[in-house]
Order: C-alpha cells, then sequence, then structure tokens
C-alpha cells in the first residue's frame, strides 16, 4: 500500500475532536501499559529557524511509530508528521500536522479533565483566544458539562471574534471574562493556553475544588501559573515525568526550590490505565501541566490516516 501525503485540507475533511479524544486517551493508555515509548522533545536553533522534534512510537496493535517535526520562525510556524511501519520501517504517511497538533493538544486537556475534575463542573476560564484556544474549548465541552466558558485576552476585539466563532461551534456560552479574579474564583476549570512569560493570574483565588489545565507552557521561557497555584494543588499530572522535568516552565520552580518533588508528579496514562489514583476529594485542587508527547500525534495520525484512505484522499508519495 502506498504511503500518503496528506495535507492540511484533507486531514480537516477527517479529524474531529470525538476522534481526538479517542486516539489521545488510548496513546497514554499504551504508554503506562508499556506499549508505546516516547522522547521528550528536542530542538536544534540553525540560523533563524528552531526546528522541533518529537519521537516515539505505538507498539500495540497499531505498531506504529515516527515523529512529528515542526520549524519555527519570523515567518510562522509549519508542522509534519511522519509514519512508519514499526515491524518493517516502511513509510505510511507525511502528514501536515497543524491542525492535528492543535487538535491532540486540545483533547489532551479534554481527557486529563475528564479523568480530573469535577464530573458536575459547569463554569470555565479559559487564558488565550487564539488558534489553540479552540481546541481547549471544543474538548472541555465535549468531556464535561460546561455551560459558561469566560474567555481572557489581551486584545478585545480578538476576544471578541473568538467568543462568537467558538458559542456557534459548540452550543454552549463563550464570552469575555469581564472581571478576571471573579471568573476565576467562581471557575470549576481553568485552563491556560498561551505563550506568557509570566503567571497570568493569583493562585490564592483558585476555589475549593477547581481542576487546571495548564497547555501553554512547553518551553523554560514561559509560564502560566505561579508556586502558590503549584503548591495548592493536590494532584499534579503530566504528560510523562521526563517531559515534565524537561520542559514544564510552571514546575521548575518549584522542583528547584525542593517545594515540589519528582515523586509526586503522577503521569496521566496512570490514572487513566488506573495504576494511580485521580481525584479523592471534591475540595482537591488538580493541575495537569500539559508539554505534549509524540505518541499523542502518532495516535491521532494513525487514524487519519485510515479516514483519509477510507476517503480515498491523499497523494501517493514516490517511495
Amino acid at each position: 500500500m502506498a504511503a500518503l501525503y496528506l495535507s492540511e485540507v484533507e486531514v480537516a475533511q477527517v479529524l474531529d475532536m470525538p476522534l481526538a479524544l479517542a486516539a489521545v486517551e488510548s496513546a497514554h493508555r499504551a504508554l503506562a501499559a508499556g506499549e508505546a515509548v516516547d522522547y521528550p522533545r528536542q530542538r536544534v536553533r540553525a540560523g533563524a529557524v528552531i526546528q522541533h522534534l518529537l519521537q516515539g512510537g505505538l507498539l500495540d496493535a497499531r505498531r506504529a511509530t515516527g515523529y512529528k517535526t515542526y520549524t519555527s520562525s519570523r515567518a510562522g510556524v509549519r508542522f509534519w508528521l511522519h509514519l512508519f511501519d514499526a515491524d518493517n520501517g516502511d513509510p505510511l504517511a507525511v502528514i501536515e500536522a497543524d491542525r492535528l497538533g492543535m487538535m491532540r493538544t486540545g483533547a489532551a486537556g479534554g481527557v486529563a479533565a475528564r479523568w480530573l475534575a469535577r464530573p458536575n463542573a459547569r463554569r470555565a476560564v479559559v487564558f488565550g483566544a487564539g488558534w489553540q484556544a479552540r481546541g481547549q474549548i471544543e474538548a472541555l465541552a465535549l468531556s464535561l458539562p460546561i455551560e459558561q466558558f469566560s474567555v481572557v485576552a489581551r486584545d478585545a476585539a480578538k476576544c471578541d471574534a473568538f467568543c462568537a466563532e467558538m458559542t456557534a461551534q459548540v452550543g454552549r456560552s463563550v464570552t469575555p471574562a469581564k472581571d478576571v479574579e471573579a471568573e476565576v474564583r467562581a471557575a470549576d476549570v481553568v485552563v491556560t493556553i498561551t505563550t506568557s512569560p509570566k503567571p497570568l493570574f493569583d493562585g490564592a483565588w483558585l476555589p475549593a475544588g477547581c481542576h487546571i489545565n495548564a497547555a501553554g507552557s512547553n518551553a523554560l521561557i514561559r509560564r502560566e501559573i505561579d508556586e502558590t497555584s503549584v503548591g495548592r494543588a493536590g494532584l499534579i499530572v503530566v504528560d510523562t515525568r521526563a517531559t515534565a522535568l524537561r520542559e514544564a516552565g510552571d514546575l521548575l520552580p518549584a522542583l528547584e526550590k525542593g517545594r515540589l518533588t519528582e515523586g509526586r508528579l503522577v503521569e496521566l496514562g496512570e490514572i487513566v490505565a488506573g495504576h494511580r489514583a485521580g481525584r479523592t476529594d471534591p475540595t482537591m485542587i488538580t493541575l495537569f501541566e500539559s508539554q505534549g508527547l509524540a505518541v499523542q500525534d502518532l495516535a491521532l495520525g494513525v487514524e487519519v490516516l485510515a479516514r483519509a484512505r477510507s476517503a480515498k484522499l491523499g497523494t501517493a508519495l514516490p517511495y
């Protein structure tokens, strides 16, 4: 069977959030079962461009390995996912992966909220109104009975347009936050999905029982939540410990000061697989630090490829 090249347009035709949620949860379950491998992100600066690389493999029935690479520069960011057969190394696909990455990041937040937030969560505050915030709201709307999303963003006009679009998309109330402190104090779920270098809110504002999805700090120069938030969390969950210890800008200050230890970090897959407990108290504050994993991309890429083949999409690659 020929390897395929899938464009962003073709990916959009077959990818939806229910598929992303199922694929991402399955990736974490495979990691917990020892049926997947994942390596922390590597970055290389070459001239004016930074190349980023995530790699791993799914060693369950999917038998797929590969990597996602993306380049970032002043010209923008470009993403590709490369899939190979884990038994013979044959190429399976090259997939343009901007939308795929956004959906898998949102899905990771949705899966974490489903396992960690209170099941009756109704109010969410989202810091960020960009491309990645779309996936976060869509995944949360499918994972919890959220009725009200309040959005915090620097650009008021952009925030208004974003809220109108997302209200239409998810069928829930999505509005600009009028009073950030009041919104956080009333929140069941707080999402941060920005590139901020400093904390976005005071951790003292978090109410008992709140869940936090912190998804923007995947580098040491980024930090979305403060040490108060980290310190108040009764459960701190990460994609993998190896990745969090390397690039979780939100956690590293507390780790370096000895206020947080590696042993307190629980992997999401451990909870999904039932190896570790999730929320044990309705008043507990829970935190999911999302850096992103190759196996999340691979699991979703395998499903996108299968749907694309069924729909006869894609261009055959010359190898």
